[in-house]
């Protein structure tokens, strides 16, 4: 049977990828953007033998989502950026206690309730720091239906293979997009599941892990295994201790398993990077605009190139160190402030010169500005 060929929107795809990768649960409340992930949701997976829930809130979304994960249940919650602020006190629990489950942000315009339908790319900062203390994070942000599809399987993948929440980072633009993709078959996709202890280890720890190891193995409740689960600091028992030595073991081990993984988990896009002198760094929908400035600039006779961060956290540091020492300029465009540029200059220092096009009325930043921008700083 060959691959199918559908028409979907953005955040359609979203949940065929979801299910392709396993989802069977998926909790959360109505909030544009997002809200057609949360509708089809509720269609697709009494169809494959899943649950849908539409909580109360946002918090008990993100509850619930943790809570399915726990009993052995590939889950997903979707909103958007005020729904995303609720939820930060459950995202953050769920690192400490290492549950995977995906977290899907479809920004829109903020601050507050801001313009609902409108595209932003405000929440890059919410999504590495929105919660509290030092944790791991994965963030990762596509561009295109296709890649919402692609990127949906790997957020499940690396949740699964990780033990961490994964926040699939989308914007308004492409979440709202319709493009025709293939949808590959079920036996070409590469599906991970978590590694689980053997049936009837009386000896089984939650939060153990084998020397030269980093992510402990993960029983489901309901297996017959007897384990607890806490949001607190907490020995390999899954208890709690206020031993500042177990916390210190600990925290660090949670952000060993991203920090000491960055070459599987950081992927990067480039295009015309070979001979480019000034580069354009944009993400999300944003990166689609991008895309064609650069070509209209390369037929111009401008060396110019694009590079697309996927992985928006971690923050691909090498990458972008590379990029500031082979361009003479570096221009970020992103539907906000400069949050990522932010970054970007941290990194750089004064290896390049860094420019901004930011956008935060809920309009899209075209070609024609980036285009404008490029001639500008050559």
């Amino acid at each position: 049977m060959n691959n199918s060929i559908k028409l979907l929107q953005g955040n359609e795809a979203c949940v065929e990828g979801a299910i392709a990768a396993g989802m069977r649960f998926y909790s959360g409340y109505p909030i544009t953007p997002s809200t057609e992930i949360a509708e089809l949701s509720s269609k697709r997976l009494p169809m494959v033998g899943g649950k849908f829930i539409q909580t109360e809130d946002e918090i008990a979304g993100m509850a619930a989502a943790i809570g399915a994960s726990l009993a052995g249940v590939k889950s997903m919650t979707a909103t958007s950026g005020p729904g995303f602020s609720l939820k930060q006190e459950n995202i953050g629990y769920a690192p400490m206690a290492e549950v995977p489950c995906v977290i899907v942000d479809v920004q829109r315009h903020g601050p507050s309730t801001g313009l609902p339908t409108s595209p932003s790319q405000g929440d890059v900062m919410q999504a590495r720091w929105g919660t509290h203390g030092d944790h791991p994070v994965i963030a990762i942000s596509p561009s295109s239906v296709k890649e919402t599809f692609d990127l949906t399987v790997r957020a499940f993948n690396l949740s699964e293979k990780y033990r961490t929440p994964v926040i699939l980072l989308m914007d308004e633009i492409v979440a709202h997009m319709r493009e025709g993709i293939e949808i590959p078959r079920q036996q070409d996709l590469k599906i991970i599941n978590r590694k689980k202890p053997e049936k009837g280890d009386r000896n089984y720890l939650p939060y153990h892990v084998e020397k030269g190891e980093l992510v402990p193995l993960m029983a489901n409740f309901g297996e017959g295994f007897r384990f607890n689960v806490t949001g607190l600091v907490h020995t390999e028992s899954g208890f709690t201790t206020n031993s500042t030595e177990v916390a210190d073991v600990l925290c660090s081990r949670l952000l060993r398993k991203i920090e000491d993984n960055l070459d599987d988990i950081v992927t990067c896009d480039e295009l015309y990077m070979e001979d480019a002198e000034t580069v354009v760094i944009s993400y999300g929908g944003t990166a689609r605009s991008t895309r064609s400035a650069v070509k209209q600039a390369r037929k111009a006779g401008l060396k110019v190139g694009l590079f697309r961060p996927v992985t928006i956290w971690p923050f691909p540091e090498k990458q972008i160190a590379d990029v500031g020492k082979q361009a003479k300029n570096i221009i970020v465009a992103e539907l906000n402030h400069g949050q990522l540029a932010l970054e970007v200059e941290r990194v750089v220092k004064n290896e390049s010169n860094i420019f901004k096009i930011g956008k935060i009325n809920g309009e899209v930043i075209t070609p024609q500005e980036i285009l404008s921008k490029i001639r500008e700083v050559f």
